[in-house]
């Protein structure tokens, strides 16, 4: 069985405008108070694990103990079939320490090269964790292609050469709403709700 989340007030465990932004909305029915960790300046711990859900619980665990409320964390990223994976965990580091994703989105198209295989997928973990340590963990994931040149100014991250399947624009060009209806996230989120938000319905 599943913690039930019960508090008020939870952490964001990211420093990622975008993220931060579309977490909000998710929890926005459960009238939870969200702050970021960028918000409480608490530092970002080094991502030395080899996995999206170790990855997402070091983060949540660091800002839960350094907070002392619970935290929320997300680690997410694109996974490039014909890359064997990449970047994968390493998605955000791409990006470089401008975090430009331009560079990212240029490093996947160089490296695919004249690869006519261009399916990928996202994958999203949450992990839920206490000050106490304990945690909750989940993954979704929304299988599409990539698309370039970027089309889009909507998403974040690698949204513009993203387009999930069965459909013709990339994230970047779709409405907030419609993205939340099939992202990765959404579909980790779902998961986290049905498990631990159930006494806040």
């Amino acid at each position: 069985m599943a913690r039930a989340f019960t508090a008020g007030r939870l952490v964001l465990a990211t420093h990622n405008p975008g993220k931060v932004r579309e977490i909000a909305e998710l929890l926005a029915p459960f009238k939870v108070d969200v702050v970021s960790a960028g918000e409480l300046n608490l530092p970002e711990p080094e991502e030395t694990e080899t996995t999206f859900i170790g990855n997402a619980k070091l983060k949540a665990i660091a800002a839960a103990k350094a907070s002392g409320l619970p935290a929320l964390s997300d680690d997410s990223g694109l996974s490039v079939t014909a890359l064997n994976g990449a970047p994968g965990i390493y998605s955000a580091r791409w990006a470089g320490p401008s975090k430009d994703f331009n560079l990212a989105m240029t490093r996947v198209e160089k490296e695919l090269g004249g690869n006519p295989n261009r399916t990928a997928k996202f994958v999203c973990a949450l992990a839920l964790c206490w000050p106490d340590g304990h945690c909750e963990t989940f993954e979704g994931e929304v299988h599409g292609t990539l698309s370039f040149p970027q089309r889009g100014q909507k998403g974040f991250g690698y949204d513009p050469i993203f387009m999930a399947k069965g459909q013709t624009i990339t994230f970047a060009e779709m409405e907030p709403a419609a993205k939340h209806a099939m992202s990765h996230r959404v579909n980790a989120f779902r998961q986290l709700v049905a498990a631990c938000f159930k006494t806040n319905q």
